[in-house]
């Protein structure tokens, strides 16, 4: 009975050496099997191996030259760092972390990583991560705006529509429609509430001189203090009826003249043209348009007239919408101001309305008729106009 050879274990660096002295030394592998005591099987695979692993390839045994060596190593390392990285995707999903914790995560590795390197990594869609930013986007310059809304609306004193609102924040360099305002106000319920209350207040049933219709519903003149309306309106306070007489410029719908008090006479409407004229200055032949009310036809009102050689001009007998624009005025502050409140003496009436006036309505509110510019804006680009060049 043959006797069985004992099995030798041979490193890297000898197989490397034995199969080297058949491939580059021209040795026969019997000879080299002879001298050295080796098994021409044995010999024969590492021969194999060195030749495939010149040739570029991984051969079918354990590599021996170094670069083979390294590169099993390397693939042994990747092998492991995948295993790792599976069951921490594993894990990652049994922990079932919100789309926020993940994003936020992507967010802060972005600076050390690719996003597209990331996203894989964390088993995350990046087309998904990309909508969640945008609607997150969009979230945040939805409640920008909102609040941009809310404050505009109260600065109006909860007065201003879609329109004007989207007007206000346009002015100010904001990309807000009409109907995204209108949407941001219904969300968050904003909306102007008033009542409308019609009642007629000066008495046309006179025989006093009455003045021709000289304005004729001209009610867009090209320059200012060239027509002027007027009219008179009552305040309900606590104390009875106070009585606002005011004086509008056409040009630019400013009321350049008011006067207030607890009765209806004609004195009334004489402090009203006369503030008017003495803070406009206006030449003569301005037009001052009126409705037939004994006031406006009294022998003090026509005196104060033509005194400063300015014309009357009256409506026809029970046509209100030859003095529309102010009755357009009225309503705007009764709507806006004092059917929202309730007065409760003359006094504080009083300083309200003129706050409105002269603090809102003049220099602030937004008239779609000049473009969405307040009275004061639009005198203004007038005067720039006429400026030399």
């Amino acid at each position: 009975m043959t006797k069985r050879r004992a099995r030798r274990d041979f490193d890297d660096a000898f197989r490397l050496q034995v199969a080297t002295m058949v491939v580059e030394q021209g040795l026969s592998q019997s000879q080299v099997c002879q001298d050295m005591d080796l098994s021409r099987s044995a010999v024969s695979r590492w021969v194999n191996q060195l030749r495939q692993e010149k040739m570029g390839r991984t051969g079918p045994g354990k590599p021996i030259t170094p670069e083979q060596l390294r590169i099993r190593e390397l693939e042994k390392q990747l092998r492991e760092l995948e295993s790792d990285n599976a069951l921490l995707k594993k894990a990652s999903g049994l922990l079932c972390p919100a789309n926020q914790v993940m994003d936020k995560l992507i967010t802060e590795l972005a600076k050390k990583a690719p996003l597209t390197k990331l996203c894989a990594l964390l088993g995350v869609s990046r087309s998904g991560l990309y909508a969640r930013r945008t609607r997150q986007n969009r979230a945040n310059q939805i409640c920008a705006d909102a609040v941009r809304v809310k404050a505009t609306f109260e600065a109006s004193d909860q007065t201003y529509g879609s329109r004007r609102i989207s007007q206000a924040l346009q002015a100010q360099g904001l990309r807000i429609g009409r109907h995204r305002a209108r949407t941001l106000m219904q969300k968050h319920s904003l909306r102007a509430r008033w009542k409308r209350k019609f009642v007629h207040t000066t008495d046309s049933h006179h025989h006093l001189l009455i003045a021709g219709n000289v304005l004729a519903r001209q009610f867009t003149p090209t320059a200012p203090d060239t027509a002027w309306v007027c009219d008179i309106t009552y305040i309900r306070t606590g104390s009875g009826w106070l009585y606002l007489a005011a004086v509008m410029d056409l040009y630019a719908r400013r009321i350049v003249g008011w006067a207030m008090a607890s009765s209806m006479h004609a004195q009334l409407v004489g402090c009203a043209l006369q503030m008017a004229i003495n803070s406009r200055n206006p030449k003569p032949g301005l037009i001052v348009h009126s409705d037939r009310g004994s006031q406006y036809a009294s022998a003090q009102y026509s005196q104060l007239l033509a005194k400063h050689q300015l014309i009357a001009s009256m409506s026809r007998k029970g046509n209100c919408w030859d003095n529309a624009v102010m009755e357009r005025f009225f309503l705007n502050l009764k709507m806006e101001r004092t059917w929202r409140k309730t007065y409760a003496n003359h006094q504080e009436a009083r300083c309200d309305i003129a706050d409105y006036i002269v603090n809102f309505y003049n220099r602030v509110r937004l008239h779609s008729t000049l473009g969405y510019c307040s009275p004061a804006m639009y005198e203004r680009k007038f005067r720039q106009t006429q400026q030399p060049t």
